[in-house]
C-alpha cells in the first residue's frame, strides 16, 4: 500500500480509502481509513473513519487483499464528509 489508495470488496462494493494524515509526526506517521459505499448518481454512503499508524494500515490493506478485496479507482471526491 502506498499510504494513498482505494480498495473495494467486489461482492458488496464496500470501499475503503487510505490517505495520509498530513498533520501526523514524521517519526510516527498516521493514515486515515475512510469506509463507505458508492451510490450511483448520489453522494456516497460514508460510514466510518479510523486513524491508524502507518504500519497498522499497511497490515489492514494486505489482509483485505488476502481475503479478496481489489484495488480500485477513486469512488468519491476527497472532500466528501463522513
Amino acid at each position: 500500500m502506498s499510504r494513498h489508495g482505494w480498495i473495494q470488496d467486489p461482492r458488496t462494493q464496500e470501499t475503503k480509502r487510505f490517505h495520509d494524515d498530513e498533520k501526523s509526526q514524521k517519526r510516527d506517521p498516521r493514515v486515515f481509513v475512510d469506509s463507505g459505499r458508492p451510490i450511483p448518481d448520489e453522494q456516497p454512503l460514508l460510514t466510518t473513519r479510523v486513524h491508524l499508524r502507518e504500519s497498522t494500515a499497511d497490515l489492514l490493506w494486505r489482509e483485505l487483499l488476502r481475503v479478496g478485496w481489489q484495488p480500485c479507482c477513486p469512488q468519491w471526491n476527497a472532500d466528501a464528509d463522513i
